[in-house]
């Protein structure tokens, strides 16, 4: 993997202050335009089964349970027990001190166990507990890592910071995946996010995602599309391809199909795979296998069809 990890808090400064801005009404604009595009009865069964794929089905609360936790593998392996042609989703994702419960759930299965870390959600800690943070997920058996960069000293420009401890999580993942949240409803403009997308790409991001799912706003189509043309612009400039996750109120079919003509549109249908295209939800799934129910019976089944975990 080639990243950029030597670089001086000058030279960073000058490469993020020196990106082209953000037109902030066509991205918004473009991406309601986008939003209307309506598909094929056809393409969107398949649609469907492709979004099911893409779902990092995420349970991050403090009442979690091994049990519940273990239903939710369940559910992520065989979304509906009914119908084996349901497609499994991506990964599962748990706080750090239950990856292991769900590495043990999941083993042999091909879902990935994806692990919040480094003071999720708030990213205020010490590095070192930051990184202890990590390791500990990886050692339990997290295939992938979602961290949270500091805001506040992003905010305050100190990009240096913010790119060394992003270097740092990349090299404590080893082999794990890193996907770099960014907490968009807080860096309040369209700048911001082009920076902190380049910014996690240069230090080694496998993945950069808009939202922790506990600040509002998370994920919005205009801020997905601005992420979407960095880490195109990225591959272009670099060689190098980077996955982009939305997560947090993403709860509908329509929702998740919205995203996927995004990114066909926007980056392009290289990214249209769960290896480089996340949705982070807790919700959505369900709601995919209604709607798949429906196409494929013409009876809508209802929410009490399926577990709610």
């Amino acid at each position: 993997m080639a990243t950029e990890t030597r670089t001086s808090a000058g030279e960073l400064r000058a490469f993020l202050h020196g990106l082209p801005g953000v037109d902030q009404v066509g991205a918004d604009e473009r991406a309601a335009r986008l939003a209307t595009r309506s598909i094929k009865t056809s393409a969107k069964a398949e649609a469907i089964d492709l979004a099911i794929s893409m779902v990092d089905l995420t349970t991050l609360e403090g009442a979690d349970t091994p049990g519940k936790v273990r239903a939710l593998c369940a559910k992520g392996v065989r979304p509906d027990p009914a119908d084996p042609g349901v497609p499994k989703v991506a990964a599962i994702c748990v706080y750090p001190d239950l990856a292991g419960v769900a590495a043990e759930a999941v083993r042999g299965t091909g879902v990935g166990v994806a692990s919040v870390a480094t003071a999720f959600p708030s990213g205020r800690a010490p590095l070192e507990a930051k990184l202890a943070d990590t390791r500990a997920a990886v050692a339990a058996g997290a295939t992938e890592i979602d961290m949270v960069i500091d805001r506040g000293a992003f905010l305050a420009g100190d990009y240096l910071k913010v790119h060394e401890e992003i270097v740092a999580t990349r090299q404590a993942c080893g082999d794990a995946h890193l996907k770099v949240i960014f907490e968009t409803g807080e860096l309040a403009t369209y700048d911001n996010v082009r920076r902190a997308s380049w910014l996690a790409m240069r230090a080694g991001a496998d993945f950069i995602k808009t939202s922790t799912g506990k600040v509002a706003p998370a994920a919005t189509l205009p801020v997905t599309l601005v992420m979407l043309e960095a880490v195109r612009d990225f591959r272009d400039a670099t060689g190098r391809q980077v996955g982009v996750k939305p997560a947090g109120g993403i709860r509908t079919t329509k929702d998740a199909i919205r995203y996927l003509v995004l990114v066909n549109e926007t980056a392009g249908p290289d990214w249209l795979t769960p290896r480089w295209f996340r949705l982070g939800a807790s919700s959505l799934l369900n709601d995919l296998l209604m709607q798949r129910r429906k196409l494929a019976t013409g009876v809508y089944s209802g929410p009490d069809h399926f577990t709610k975990d």
